[in-house]
């Protein structure tokens, strides 16, 4: 299985994480597996100028062109947009997205340092969850009181 294939990790709404592999629902542009720039930017919600920067700075694998040089998207390249895009929301930097991409491009001998890779950077995401549930639980004690004074003040 590629990058590109659609199985996905999912968060579990416990503290526990487990992955399943499931179809990725994306909302694609009407087409037969090519599309343009615009429509992915209608699908994606990322700009022209972002798509065409993940394309120079190798974070985009190459990207066909029509005969008159327009990019052409397939699905294909709008699973792995997907996935740069959870990458990017959990927090990866970029330079880390790019060399996934690389170790991408140079085939399946590079399964464990890809699988290294996303593992040390699971372990950021995990960590900063717990820290985020931690910052939540003061803002729920926070408006608790906040709540209870209110609730007292209108019996009084």
């Amino acid at each position: 299985m590629t990058v590109t294939d659609s199985a996905y990790a999912t968060t579990a709404p416990a503290a526990a994480v487990t992955t399943c592999a499931q179809p990725l629902v994306h909302p694609r542009p009407t087409g037969q597996d090519r599309y343009t720039i615009s429509e992915v930017v209608a699908a994606t919600g990322l700009s022209a100028h972002t798509l065409r920067w993940y394309e120079r700075i190798g974070l985009m694998p190459h990207v066909d062109r029509s005969h008159t040089g327009q990019r052409r998207y397939s699905n294909r390249d709008l699973n792995w947009l997907d996935l740069v895009g959870k990458l990017r929301l959990t927090g990866m930097p970029v330079a880390d997205m790019v060399r996934y991409a690389e170790l991408v491009r140079a085939g399946e001998h590079t399964f464990p340092e890809r699988e290294e890779l996303l593992t040390a950077h699971r372990e950021d995401v995990r960590r900063r969850i717990a820290e985020l549930r931690g910052t939540l639980a003061i803002l729920d004690h926070k408006i608790d009181i906040y709540a209870d004074a209110r609730r007292a003040s209108e019996r009084a």
